[in-house]
């Protein structure tokens, strides 16, 4: 579960203002960092080293001073995996945030799960 590592430390990062980020590499965690990015939650995302030493630089987004994040909502955790059928899905905060779902066809969000019909493990909610 190294994405919960990544979402702690971007939630922090932007509680105190941070420019960038450095996190472990992990193709999980590009790919939600590819969605945030897509989604405007985050500025740029880049990765860095060779073989073992490879990292991300996520560089964080600010609008007016404030963090582009307001809030981040764990759903499956280790202990307790959440799952849910495409037609159960709703829009997140009335639209303005996104939920990322781990389906068979992929790390998506809520809307491409939609659109494609596939449900899966709900990873986290972000607005």
């Amino acid at each position: 579960m190294s994405y919960i590592n990544l979402l702690t430390q971007l939630k922090n990062a932007q509680a105190v203002k941070k420019e960038n980020i450095k996190v472990l590499f992990s193709k999980i965690n590009e790919t939600i960092a590819k969605i945030l990015t897509a989604n405007n939650f985050i500025d740029s995302v880049e990765k860095k080293g060779r073989g073992v030493k490879r990292i991300l630089d996520i560089k964080l987004k600010y609008e007016k001073g404030a963090a582009a994040i307001k809030g981040i909502k764990l759903i499956s955790k280790p202990s307790r995996k959440i799952y849910i059928g495409y037609k159960n899905i709703r829009p997140v905060k009335q639209g303005y945030g996104i939920m990322v779902i781990s389906t068979p066809k992929g790390i998506i969000t809520n809307k491409e799960a939609r659109k494609l019909k596939v449900g899966g493990e709900v990873l986290f909610e972000i607005w």
